[in-house]
Formats: structure tokens, C-alpha cells, sequence
């Protein structure tokens, strides 16, 4: 198996251009050898990996295989792949047998990712500054990725560590992160990031590679890296303060003439942004039709469709006929959809779910004579990461040396609960855990500083990743134990609490930003709420706002405890931005497994915060 020579771009221009160019056609001597008219290529392809080295558990490690109709039901139940005592999908060491398996009997192959291969990331990877989660993206052999949203959770310059290698002095271990820890070195990833719609406003240039290219036995092919545009509303300020994200048609296609001009006919876009597949029909065993869920090989040729509200669609319709391909994520669900092209001709797109559950095997002919893909070669399919395969053991040593150095952090008893904390939401949204979670951030003195205690803390419940478990037990710790790898899990984005002043009435504009502006198609982005703050509504009509039984003022001024992602402007909270008096405290990991602490054992509550009429 062949990865070939490879030539990456440099810094790039907000506006590139060049030249088209053509090289001269390779001789005629015969099919798939080196000096042939065509090669056959391979191209394993994943995305939004998020760090998880180990194997995923609960919803994050399943995935629908199937479907059926149980004797006398009336809707058919999804089979999953941990239904039937099935060990699930995912984790780095299948991950990386899989993709070593895939590749044989393939000469000549490419591996590839679509963004978020950090960020949001279990402690393993997390603790550690997700250098783990590079030095296992070298392991099984990456070729290339796409930025994601989440590699810019921490800014970046700590983007381009990521790339460049260089350790952190962060304390050894300061605020639950240590880079390089016990004078391990950093090298930095083997792949090349690519992020070319993403330019430092100062100089104009993208901070990563706009493209790399891949030369296989002078079969040269080009690969754009992307991340989507709306990068900045769904990350903290910090993380992209000083850049500029442009409009992903408009980056790819400039970028078309000057991959043409370096002799690149064949273009693949890696893009971090995606789709969602709609139900599928499914019939069953009494031949009737049934409208189920996805299955992990949804494929549209089998009949299954995306949405037409997802939002890869009209950027694979107006991406440059001659782009061949198109690798997306974000939106962690697996499809493979031909979308045709501004040509009228179809043109694949493919997503492989998330935290490696699947990949994408892409077999395609590049022809020599044209110096580009064949549209029509282009096979792709996903593949199940099965849990039934040798472990891979570059990874396991990754792993293992990495969970010795958490101990110290993971296994930390913080509290106790005495029963499930979970995201199950009543009708109008709220949830336990938000609950916790609102009420640790209210608790926590860092956000107090000159301008006095809170009144009340908002969380968005995206930031919200599991639940809290009665009989998880990671380290042998007894039932209902709380370790702070656990609460981490939780909240693993190590944000900062934000205190800042707000009037009741722009407390009642956040409120109705949950389902108004830029958030009215996305289901409603319900903030979790701290005891003591109530309100009601139906369906897009705000009712009643009260803090401790009395009536919001819409003229007072209210101190308001969030993180610095909502702070920011983040999920589509642009009132927030017109705060006053803001004030940093401290990460809001180290505020919840305080309140734990301090308030345990802790029982969850009933819910009454928000309701819905």
C-alpha cells in the first residue's frame, strides 16, 4: 500500500487564483501499473472523532443495522449494534485493524478525515490537551483533515501546535491539563490540517494549508480542507478571535484553477459540514411500508434521501464541476448521496457518523490520459467498526500509557448521587443535569468579583454531552460515586464561567432566542436554567419570567452567570453580546465538581423551571 509523495500548499491568500494548466498525458501501456492509462485508488475517509481513543459506551457506541416488527406491534423497533449482547462499535484500536484490513489487497491507498478529530473529547484525550488523539491519528496512518469546528476550541495557535508539535507549560497538571506530561515530547500530527477558509485577519492568509496534494505514481490528486463558515457561532470568542471564516463555495472554487495550474485534475473536498438523512421506508415482514430510522449504510442509491434542509446540499450543488468528491461531517450521521453537480452531473457525498464508528471505503479509477478521476468509477460505502477484530497495538500502547497518566486526575471521588442524573427533558425542555449543572454555576464564587453574586445562570444544553449514571464505576468506585472523569465527560470543553449584567428585558430576548432568528429551524435550543428562575411559554410566545416568585423587571439590571461560548454570542444568542460588566471566573468543570462535592449526596429535583403550555 502506497500513501505517495506529497506537495502542501502554503499559507493561502482569502483570494487565490491562478492559471489553468494541463500535463501531458502518461502513455498508454496498460490498465493499473504504474505507467498504465488508469490506477485504482482507495480512499478510507472518517470524521468527528472527538478524542474517543477508548470504546465508545451507551448511544455513543451503537448504531442501527437493521429493523423489525416485533409479533403483534403496530411500528417497527430499530436493531442496533449492541442489540442481542453485541459489544457496539468504535474506539481507536478497531478503528485503526479496520482501516489496516481495508486496505489490503488495495496498492495504492489514502486515508482522510472531515474535522472534529479533537475537541469535545473524553478525559484520555482531553487531560492531555487531545495529543493523545494526534499520536493516534499517526498510528493508524491519516493522511489529511479538514479543521472542524472544535479544533479551534482552544484557539488557533494551540490549532497549530496540534499540527506543528511543542509542548504546553500548563502547570503539570494545572486546572486537570497537562501537556507532555512526565517529559513525554509532543512531535505534532504526521497528517496535514488543512483549513483553507480559515485567514488570520491580519495578514490575509489561512493559518493551516489551504490543500495538500497527493502524488501516487504521478497519479496527482488534490484535497481542499474546510470547515464551515458558521464556525464562529457554535465556538467561544477566544477560540476564533482575530480570524475570518469565508464562504466554503467561494474558497473551493477559487482554489480550483490553482490546483489546476500545479497539474491537479482531481479534486476531493474535505468539508466539515453535512447533512442528515431522512427516514427510510422499510418494509416489513408484512410487506407493508414503515418509515424508520436511518440505517448506518444509508445510501441514497438504496433509496434512502437527505434532508433537503441539510445544509451540505446547496454547497455540493454550487462546488465546482470539477471537484470529484466530497468528504462532509458535523453532523455525526452516515450517509453516501450522489448530490449532482452545477454540471448536472452526480457527484459523491459522504459522512461516517462519529467517534469512529464507521469509516468510508471509496474505491475510484483515476485515468492518466485526463489526469483525473472517473466520475463514474466512484463506489463508496460505510463500514461498521466492529468490536470482533484484534486490537491494534500501536494504539493500545497509546492507550495504555495515557490512562496511567489520568489516574491521578480520572479517579478522583467528587460526589455522590443517589440515582440516574440525566438529559431527559420535560415538555418544555428542561432537564436534571441541566439543572445541576445551572445550579453549580450560580454556586461557584470565581464569577463574583466586584459586581456582587449572581441572580442567575443560564447553560446551553448542546455543552451537555451524557448523563450522569447511578452504577457507572470506571475506577471501582461504589455505586452512585461520582469520579471526576465522569463529570468531565459531562462537560468536556474546559469553557470559562462568564458573569455579566443583563436587564430583564434582554434576559426575555435570550429567552426567545431559543426558538426565534437563527435558532427557528433548529427545534428549539432550550437553556437550562438555575433554582429560583422560572418561566413558561407556548410554542413561540414567551409567558411568564420569574426569579423567586416575583415578576422579571423588564428595567433592572440582573446578574447572570454562563460560559464564555454563550457569553460569546454562541448557538445564536446574540443578545448576550450587548451585556455589561463582564467577568471571567473560573472553568466550568472545576465549578460543577465543587457543587457535587459540597451538595452530595445530591438527588435530582423535580421539574419545574420551564414549562411549557
Amino acid at each position: 500500500m502506497s500513501r505517495g509523495a506529497v506537495v502542501t500548499a502554503a499559507a493561502t491568500a482569502l483570494v487565490v487564483a491562478g492559471a489553468s494548466a494541463s500535463a501531458s498525458a502518461a502513455p498508454a501501456t496498460g490498465p493499473n501499473t504504474p505507467n498504465g492509462p488508469t490506477v485504482d485508488i482507495q480512499l478510507l475517509s472518517f470524521n468527528d472523532f472527538h478524542g474517543n481513543l477508548e470504546a465508545p459506551s451507551g448511544s455513543s457506541g451503537r448504531l442501527v443495522v437493521g429493523h423489525a416488527l416485533p409479533a403483534g406491534a403496530t411500528k417497527p423497533v430499530d436493531i442496533t449494534t449492541d442489540s442481542f449482547e453485541k459489544p457496539g462499535v468504535g474506539g481507536v484500536e478497531y478503528l485503526a485493524t479496520h482501516l489496516a484490513q481495508a486496505r489490503k489487497g488495495h496498492e495504492y491507498s489514502l486515508t482522510v478525515a472531515a474535522g472534529d478529530i479533537i475537541g469535545a473529547s473524553p478525559l484520555l484525550s482531553g487531560a492531555f490537551h487531545d495529543e493523545p488523539t494526534i499520536l493516534a491519528m499517526n498510528a493508524l496512518k491519516l493522511d489529511a483533515s479538514a479543521v472542524g469546528n472544535h479544533e479551534f476550541d482552544e484557539g488557533y495557535k494551540e490549532l497549530q501546535r496540534m499540527q506543528n508539535g511543542g509542548c504546553i507549560d500548563d502547570g503539570d497538571g494545572l486546572n486537570n491539563q497537562n501537556s507532555c506530561p512526565d517529559g513525554t515530547t509532543f512531535p505534532g500530527a504526521s497528517f496535514d490540517y488543512l483549513a483553507a477558509n480559515v485567514v488570520n485577519e491580519k495578514t490575509g492568509q489561512s493559518i493551516l494549508p489551504a490543500y495538500t496534494i497527493k502524488n501516487i505514481k504521478g497519479a496527482k490528486i488534490g484535497f481542499i480542507g474546510m470547515t464551515l463558515k458558521d464556525t464562529p457561532s457554535i465556538v467561544t470568542a477566544a477560540g476564533v478571535a482575530g480570524l475570518q471564516f469565508t464562504d466554503e463555495v467561494a474558497t473551493a472554487n477559487a482554489l480550483v484553477p490553482v490546483l489546476k495550474s500545479k497539474g491537479v485534475n482531481a479534486i476531493v473536498v474535505l468539508i466539515h459540514q453535512g447533512g442528515v438523512p431522512g427516514q427510510q421506508t422499510w418494509y416489513g415482514p408484512d410487506n407493508k411500508p414503515y418509515q424508520v430510522s436511518p440505517s448506518y449504510d444509508a445510501a441514497c442509491a438504496g433509496g434512502a434521501q437527505l434532508d433537503p434542509t441539510s445544509p451540505i446540499i446547496p454547497i455540493a450543488e454550487k462546488l465546482d464541476p470539477a471537484i470529484d468528491m466530497i468528504v462532509s461531517g458535523h453532523t455525526h450521521q452516515p450517509y453516501v448521496c450522489d448530490i449532482k453537480d452545477p454540471a448536472g452531473n452526480d457527484r459523491m457525498v459522504t459522512s461516517a457518523s462519529s467517534f469512529g464508528r464507521l469509516y468510508t471505503d471509496t474505491t475510484l479509477t483515476y485515468d492518466k490520459r485526463t489526469q483525473d478521476i472517473v466520475r463514474t468509477s466512484v463506489k463508496s460505502a460505510n463500514m461498521l467498526v466492529t468490536r470482533d477484530v484484534a486490537k491494534d497495538p500501536a494504539e493500545t500502547a497509546i492507550i495504555t500509557k495515557y490512562k496511567e497518566f489520568v489516574k491521578p486526575i480520572a479517579s478522583k471521588v467528587i460526589g455522590h448521587i443517589t440515582s440516574d442524573v440525566t438529559r431527559s427533558a420535560n415538555a418544555g425542555g428542561e432537564q436534571p443535569l441541566g439543572d445541576l449543572i445551572a445550579d453549580a454555576q450560580l454556586a461557584d464564587p470565581s464569577v463574583i468579583g466586584s459586581y456582587g453574586k449572581p441572580d442567575i445562570a443560564l447553560m446551553n444544553p448542546g455543552g451537555i454531552r451524557t448523563d450522569l449514571t447511578f452504577g457507572a464505576s470506571s475506577w471501582g468506585e461504589a455505586p452512585g460515586d461520582v469520579t471526576f472523569e465522569e463529570a468531565f465527560t459531562v462537560q468536556p470543553f474546559n469553557n470559562y464561567l462568564v458573569s455579566l449584567d443583563l436587564t430583564g428585558a434582554q434576559i426575555k430576548d435570550l429567552l426567545r432566542e431559543q426558538w426565534s432568528g437563527a435558532n427557528a429551524g433548529s427545534g428549539k435550543k432550550i437553556l437550562q436554567v438555575s433554582k429560583g428562575f422560572a418561566y413558561t411559554y407556548s410554542g413561540t410566545t414567551l409567558g411568564t419570567v420569574t426569579l423567586n416568585g416575583a415578576a422579571l423587571d423588564d428595567a433592572k439590571t440582573y446578574r447572570v452567570t454562563t460560559n464564555n461560548f454563550l457569553a460569546g454570542g454562541g448557538d445564536n444568542f446574540p443578545t448576550f453580546l450587548a451585556s455589561k460588566n463582564v467577568y471571567f471566573g473560573g472553568l466550568d468543570i472545576d465549578a460543577f465538581a465543587a457543587y457535587l462535592s459540597a451538595n452530595s449526596p445530591y438527588t435530582p429535583g423535580a421539574l419545574d423551571r420551564i414549562t411549557a403550555n
